[in-house]
């Protein structure tokens, strides 16, 4: 399967849509995302160059993404884990992804260690951006998640199950939610569930 979000070699990621408008790529912001990516900057510039050429004011608007999910996934009702993806982008909270956002959690995807890839994906289950995930929150992950990927057979008891026996092992200090730091450890010792519920995530990103 093709996917709008596809992770190749290189760093170089396939994108879909266009918005009308310009944009320009400062000093600072190359600076940043050479210094961030190991990107020499020659290949920073000609990375925005590429993404110009899809996103011509330089920025991700949410109808964008959404219509990009929807060539990753055709036929499929991406809209409830599509927020929880373009959040992860939008590190700004701006409503928009521009190309310094795009440029590090791709690089960051791709390249960077598993515990950068988890910094990244705890954003997908922090639903609030408070630093902290809480059961509520990660039941609405999983809900949203099952209902992307259709598991007919992951019923709303099922879905609970998976989400409370993964805060359970995650909340390591039993205080009713969950840090970045439990998140990244349960994660990197492989406990059963939060390994699963990652892969899913990271499957968005990894080409099959």
């Amino acid at each position: 399967m093709h996917r709008c979000l596809q992770i190749k070699s290189g760093g170089v990621l396939n994108i879909m849509g266009c918005i009308n408008g310009k944009s320009v790529l400062t000093e600072e912001d190359i600076d940043f995302i050479a210094k961030n990516t190991a990107m020499d900057r020659s290949k920073v510039e000609a990375q925005y160059q590429n993404f110009l050429s899809q996103h011509p004011d330089g920025r991700i608007s949410r109808k964008s993404f959404h219509e990009m999910m929807k060539e990753c996934y055709p036929g499929t009702d991406t809209e409830k884990l599509e927020r929880h993806i373009f959040r992860m982008y939008d590190t700004n909270d701006d409503g928009h992804i521009d190309f310094r956002e795009f440029m590090i959690v791709l690089y960051i995807m791709s390249s960077g260690s598993p515990e950068e890839n988890l910094q990244q994906i705890f954003r997908v289950f922090d639903i609030n951006n408070d630093g902290a995930i809480s059961l509520k929150e990660l039941k609405r992950i999983v809900k949203d998640l099952f209902h992307l990927i259709n598991e007919k057979d992951a019923d709303q008891a099922s879905q609970d199950v998976v989400a409370t026996t993964a805060f359970t092992e995650m909340d390591e200090n039993n205080d009713g939610q969950v840090s970045e730091e439990e998140f990244i450890k349960a994660c990197m010792r492989q406990k059963k569930f939060s390994t699963m519920l990652t892969l899913r995530i990271i499957d968005i990103f990894v080409s099959e």
